[in-house]
């Protein structure tokens, strides 16, 4: 009898122990406070609005854009006939052969001005030419720079593309009698220069080059 109380005696302190451990951890997970982000020392984090993707203009339509609605429909219509036209390239160019024709001109070279020049051009340059040469007169002249180059107009008939550009230029002009006497102008007083040229080309063509196909004062 005695071994039999004993022996139900160390069962129930058996399970007194089991059920206080578990309930004693139970409690204490239940005591612990449950931190929020900002005790736990987080940032909250607030969804950021995201800006839409910038749409960029490629390059082409970007030079092409700003201009009047008559010379910007132009320019697209040159550039939609010809993939390879490019505007900046073009007033390179057109700024080049301003000075290589002008230079040509008062040379007196007739060679370089048909390259450059289409047949009208070319046949009023090369009779001033002949008339200066009549009057025993050299023009000594400098570009000395171009101020500014603008477009002034811009279209396509059929296939020939046109753009008229305005030149603003400083050029010092001098012209000798066959003795090689200054008869007119000084090397050291230059003057402003405003000129409207027009350079057309084949957009078909598979030469990239403009000819200059009419000349105006501006």
């Amino acid at each position: 009898m005695i071994v039999e109380i004993v022996i139900l005696a160390m069962i129930a302190a058996f399970l007194g122990l089991r059920l206080y451990s578990v309930l004693g951890r139970r409690a204490e997970h239940e005591e612990e406070p449950v931190r929020t982000p900002f005790e736990r020392g987080e940032q909250a984090k607030t969804p950021k609005p995201v800006a839409p993707p910038a749409v960029e203009l490629p390059r082409r339509n970007r030079e092409i854009a700003g201009f009047p609605p008559a010379i910007e429909q132009g320019l697209r219509e040159i550039s939609a006939a010809d993939r390879r036209f490019d505007l900046l390239v073009f007033l390179e160019g057109a700024k080049a052969a301003y000075a290589m024709v002008l230079e040509a001109f008062w040379r007196g070279d007739k060679d370089e001005l048909r390259e450059l020049c289409d047949d009208d051009v070319y046949q009023s340059f090369a009779g001033a030419i002949d008339e200066r040469a009549k009057a025993g007169e050299t023009l000594d002249n400098r570009l000395i720079r171009i101020e500014d180059t603008l477009v002034q107009s811009a279209s396509l008939d059929g296939r020939t593309a046109r753009i008229a550009v305005s030149f603003v230029a400083d050029i010092a002009t001098v012209i000798r009698d066959k003795d090689g006497n200054v008869v007119a102008g000084s090397l050291d007083d230059a003057i402003e220069s405003r000129d409207v040229w027009t350079f057309s080309r084949n957009v078909d063509s598979a030469a990239p080059d403009w000819l200059l196909d009419e000349t105006d004062e501006g």
